[in-house]
């Protein structure tokens, strides 16, 4: 019998040995120290690169191709793609970006046991132990998605369930991420979980799809309509988790195709539902959504706008983790960079892109069409860049966010005038600069109208613990208030989303 080989593989600048055994997959160990993989490990993106520093690891055909001459040359290589046959020591940074997690306080009705509220994110998972008696956090952990290693967005994960047969996968591994996280929610608190009386999850209608089981064939093709998209309640043991194993498990339901039940949380942290004056809440994550209205009418859409906000289709961009230009001011009539941790800088996040644009609108460094006024490119900190094409993918994602807004407050017969208030959630909205967005008109809203409001899918989803009523008919009465609105279907659209991709000019 052959024993496969061992090597040793020397994780830099966190000085951490891992053991690799012959025929494994380093894109699954990899994963696990926050290399991130774009593509799903197709091969297509440079996402997941490391630098060889020690040892020797040859280029594949694939790594020829996607790499440069030069970054091969310097020991790059993609994680997804290599054959380890050699100790080797790679560069790499560790995921530090902070996950949100929520601590707000609000009225509720006590109930006896304990209660586990879930962000089932694109990116990352959150969960949160809650005494129903109390009201207390007892506990919270977070963890990546682990389908994230098969594509970091949904259409790539679509695409690996329904084109590659794999949804099960993908299934399976939600399921145990998310029953592990509840286990060690309960130890963390010291909390037997046979008082665990209810778990709620929140997630966009893939999410929901991917983890209830529901055939995804139909959100792969036009007009991507969910077979069913419905509040689902399921039992721990149906489940496979062992603990618990009659506790009850809701899914709560979407609003639309792209719409998820994270938004209908939404809805619930921030009672829009039952306000009288008209407010806005935008989530953007790896999808940007949003919902316009009141206690009388509410008006939900979605957007393809939350990749370049989260780094992705930038030429250099990554998550907000260590090496990422996070924030960009204008000091002594130049960008002056701010890097996450204390190395080198090696990318820029959402956050840092938006401001730069902000920066170089105010400096004269690009034009109002976003036209880079020096060439092809904005050299910011040691290496980094923002280039020409990195501008064109901000503004396709700006002005598809912002011709949304303005199309669901003129479906609502308003205006921006009308807006009391704007709620920007995910953790993108939580930290980006409000006179940044407003300058570059990602919001038309001024930065005391806007209110950063943290992760609402959790609160939501914590609301709902308590909500007296957690069968269907509580929801499908807050569903029928909401409608749900497909953007590309207004006449208007394409021509409000080409004015809203320019720049505001400044008099």
């Amino acid at each position: 019998m052959h024993n496969p080989q061992k090597y040793l593989i020397k994780l830099m600048p966190m000085n951490k040995t891992l053991e690799y055994y012959e025929g494994e997959s380093l894109q699954d160990i990899l994963f696990v120290e926050g290399v991130e993989f774009p593509c799903g490990g197709r091969g297509k993106c440079k996402g997941c690169r490391v630098k060889v520093t020690e040892g020797n690891i040859p280029a594949t055909d694939i790594e020829a191709q996607t790499l440069s001459p030069k970054e091969l040359e310097e020991g790059w290589r993609l994680s997804c793609k290599v054959k380890i046959s050699d100790d080797v020591t790679l560069e790499l940074a560790q995921w530090e970006a902070k996950i949100l997690t929520d601590d707000t306080q609000f009225a509720f009705i006590s109930k006896k046991g304990l209660g586990i509220a879930v962000d089932l994110g694109t990116t990352t998972l959150v969960a949160q132990l809650l005494d129903l008696q109390t009201g207390n956090v007892l506990a919270v952990k977070s963890a990546l998605n682990p389908q994230a290693r098969h594509g970091a967005d949904l259409m790539s994960r679509i695409d690996f369930s329904v084109t590659q047969g794999k949804q099960k996968i993908l299934q399976e591994l939600i399921h145990k991420e998310i029953g592990i996280l509840i286990v060690e929610v309960l130890n963390d608190a010291k909390q037997d979980a046979d008082n665990l009386v209810e778990t709620v999850i929140v997630g966009n209608t893939v999410m929901h799809n991917l983890f209830c089981g529901i055939d995804l064939t139909p959100m792969s093709v036009y007009p991507f309509e969910p077979i069913n998209d419905s509040l689902v309640v399921m039992t721990a043991e149906e489940l496979g988790w062992t603990f618990a194993s009659q506790s009850k498990v809701l899914f709560l339901p979407c609003l639309g195709t792209f719409v998820g039940s994270d938004i209908l949380a939404g809805v619930l942290a921030t009672e829009i539902y039952l306000k009288d004056k008209i407010n806005v809440l935008i989530d953007l994550g790896t999808n940007g959504e949003m919902v316009a209205g009141n206690k009388d009418r509410m008006i939900c859409a979605s957007t393809a706008a939350g990749p370049a906000f989260e780094g992705a289709r930038i030429s250099m961009g990554m998550r907000a983790s260590t090496g990422a230009v996070s924030e960009v001011t204008i000091e002594n009539g130049k960008l002056n960079p701010r890097v996450i941790g204390t190395g080198a800088a090696r990318g820029i996040c959402g956050s840092g892109l938006v401001d730069v644009a902000a920066g170089a609108l105010e400096l004269g460094l690009m034009n109002y069409r976003g036209k880079i006024q020096s060439g092809d490119e904005m050299p910011l900190v040691d290496n980094v860049v923002v280039t020409q094409t990195d501008i064109r993918e901000l503004q396709l994602a700006k002005g598809a966010i912002a011709a949304g807004v303005k199309i669901l407050l003129a479906q609502l017969g308003k205006t921006y005038d009308d807006v009391d208030k704007l709620y920007l959630a995910g953790a993108f909205g939580n930290y980006i600069n409000r006179s940044s967005a407003e300058r570059i008109g990602l919001i038309h809203f001024p930065p005391e109208q806007v209110t950063p409001a943290g992760n609402t899918a959790l609160l939501g989803a914590k609301r709902a613990l308590f909500r007296p009523e957690n069968e269907d008919g509580s929801y499908a009465m807050l569903r029928k208030k909401i409608e749900h609105l497909t953007l590309s279907s207004v006449p208007e659209f394409q021509d409000i989303y080409v004015d809203e991709m320019f720049f505001p000019q400044e008099d």
